[in-house]
């Protein structure tokens, strides 16, 4: 090499090396676009959630009953609410039940919507328009309208429900739908059901439009039966959506209040008849503890996270495969 090619070469590497540098650089912009997208709702998710979080998580390490409102000033206590609430056998038998309580509610919603969704597919178009008109009549029912109405049904001295078991013959006129703790939560079971169905029901059958004709038409020359076009076909493109769907109905029902605590109706309810949604009002607002409210919600939420950890793994692998 000449000495009249060195500046030559020396310039053609600095071009390649500035070219480089640009490029590189595109690259981390376009990679980082995304980010930059979901960062302004990152810090209005964080603001709204991480705020009432950071308050909640302070006010369980305090004293806070209804003289510390009044001076809106609390005594910490380190982890005292923490350790009285899990040494509480009442918390135990509330936590047992009220997961008992979720894994029904969870699995007659996500089975039956599943089961109507199906259905709407089969049936004329007609019957789907009515069928879907019922469903959103349902879901747009405010939840103590729903309680109200199912209460008037269920009464053992003129409910609808005993009037027609007992033309049927199947059994007294005047049973009492409430009289056993299981009788009590089997009730609020079929009113969350009842409600939940037709957002499940909706979801699945716009998922179901997703399902390409021509497999379930080569599965079923192939001599598959409706179940089986369902597990090997429609099941695993709906496998995403089930699991949403799982996730956010466990979300709902482990912290569930409404139902359970206006159709059991105040005075009813006890240790006995305790889900957490409830047991976390009675401790927090009507002994006015709110300290102790306060932990007992915390170790809800992370009890839901748990819980969900399964459906959104899995989603996410399916997402993988």
């Amino acid at each position: 090499m000449t000495s009249s090619q060195v500046p030559e070469h020396a310039a053609e590497l600095g071009a390649l090396r500035a070219r480089r540098r640009r490029i590189s650089r595109a690259r981390v912009l376009r990679a980082s676009v995304p980010y930059l997208l979901l960062l302004p709702v990152a810090v209005v998710i964080g603001a709204v959630l991480g705020y009432p979080l950071y308050k909640l998580a302070t006010l369980s390490f305090q004293q806070y009953g209804l003289p510390e409102l009044i001076q809106r000033k609390g005594t910490w206590i380190g982890f005292d609410n923490y350790q009285s609430v899990l040494r509480d056998s009442v918390f135990w038998d509330t936590l047992v039940r009220t997961l008992l309580f979720t894994a029904a509610n969870v699995g007659l919603t996500i089975v039956l919507g599943t089961l109507i969704a199906l259905l709407l597919v089969q049936v004329s178009a007609w019957v789907r328009v009515l069928l879907s008109v019922g469903l959103v009549l349902v879901w747009s029912m405010p939840a103590v309208v729903a309680v109200q109405v199912f209460y008037w049904m269920t009464n053992f001295q003129n409910g609808v429900l005993n009037y027609v078991v007992a033309q049927v013959g199947f059994g007294a006129e005047q049973h009492d739908w409430y009289a056993t703790t299981f009788s009590k939560l089997a009730m609020v079971t079929l009113l969350i059901v009842w409600g939940a169905i037709p957002f499940v029901t909706i979801t699945v059958y716009a998922g179901l439009a997703q399902v390409p004709r021509e497999l379930v038409e080569a599965a079923e020359i192939d001599g598959a039966g409706p179940i089986r076009v369902f597990r090997d076909v429609t099941f695993p493109i709906l496998k995403p959506i089930l699991l949403i769907l799982t996730s956010l109905s466990i979300i709902w029902d482990f912290a569930v209040f409404t139902q359970p605590y206006l159709l059991i109706s105040p005075s009813q309810i006890d240790a006995t008849n305790y889900l957490m949604g409830v047991y976390v009002f009675i401790e927090g607002y009507s002994q006015s503890d709110f300290g102790r409210g306060a932990a007992i919600s915390l170790l809800m939420v992370v009890m839901v996270a748990a819980l969900s950890v399964i459906p959104v793994r899995r989603m996410a692998r399916s997402e993988d495969v």
